[in-house]
């Protein structure tokens, strides 16, 4: 008789990253041969989508745990002045994805538009590990969530370039009330800005991606404004090439994981009257003790 994690199908979509799950019921607990075989397929595909998942917020939490440390707190709409999402002992957890109203306010944080490719918590110190997304209200169209695969733009990259990069470091800056790169004000000291390499090694599967985005990069360390931007620019038009793009089309009870290590991810438009709500929990860095070992991705059959 099959087990559990060996009744998992892990189907990929045959795109620039990216594999669908079925077989599972995320409302059950988890147990650890689960766990190993998700922790693989994320390592190996980046980004996972769970169709078909009648799920509640506790359900999602547990889900994020098998991925590292569920930011577990429910939280209302980012407050810019508190910067909700900078490190410290803002609360970070259940969010709200929503264009949704109540008594003439929006119950959540971006509402609505296109927004530009990015890595959540690229703004902070510690960025978050991934991301679970669940579908709760969608558009009849548009409001995709476009993923870019960062480990194979690096992997093309002409070994010039890649010698230019590897010791790079870049500023990231994040306003949580804005979907463009262009109207960031990088003096305010209310946004949320941190340092990072511009190249990052993923720590499970070993690979290379470069670790930029057109929303949050703002400047390359020790390097003139003009020729940053030249540079920064060659390398946004660089990963957001068609061929390392994976665009998925929500349908009601997905529920996505995507490993903000190794992927960037933008939302296309919608119409604005229309509903779009989903239910984001970030995973963060977990400590020592909920570390659990992983299979990599050639270990198992993913």
């Amino acid at each position: 008789m099959a087990t559990v994690a060996e009744a998992i199908r892990v189907e990929p979509t045959g795109k620039a990253l990216g594999a669908r799950i079925i077989g599972v019921d995320l409302r059950t607990e988890n147990d650890e041969a689960r766990a190993r075989r998700m922790r693989a397929a994320l390592a190996r595909h980046m980004v996972l989508c769970f169709p078909g998942q009648k799920i509640e917020g506790d359900d999602q939490i547990r889900f994020a745990r098998m991925f590292g440390q569920a930011d577990a707190d429910f939280v209302g709409k980012p407050t810019f002045n508190e910067k909700v999402d900078a490190d410290g002992p803002a609360k970070r957890g259940i969010l709200f994805i929503s264009n949704l109203k109540e008594d003439g306010k929006h119950v959540g944080a971006l509402p609505d538009g296109e927004m530009h490719f990015h890595s959540d918590g690229a703004h902070r110190k510690s960025p978050y590990r991934a991301t679970t997304l669940y579908a709760i209200k969608i558009p009849s169209r548009g409001g995709d969530t476009l993923f870019a695969n960062l480990a194979d733009a690096y992997d093309d990259l002409p070994p010039a370039m890649k010698q230019r990069v590897e010791s790079i470091q870049v500023h990231n800056v994040y306003d949580t009330r804005l979907l463009v790169r262009t109207a960031t004000d990088v003096s305010d000291e209310r946004v949320s800005k941190a340092v990072h390499p511009i190249v990052r090694v993923h720590p499970d599967s070993g690979r290379r991606s470069l670790y930029l985005s057109r929303l949050m990069t703002h400047g390359i360390i020790d390097m003139s404004h003009n020729d940053s931007e030249a540079l920064l620019e060659e390398l946004f038009q660089h990963i957001e090439q068609p061929k390392y793009i994976y665009a998925h089309e929500w349908a009601l009870d997905d529920l996505l994981i995507w490993d903000n290590r190794s992927v960037n991810h933008a939302r296309s438009d919608f119409p604005a009257n229309e509903e779009r709500h989903l239910r984001r929990v970030t995973v963060s860095e977990p400590n020592h003790r909920a570390e659990r070992s992983l299979h990599l991705p050639g270990r198992e059959k993913c």
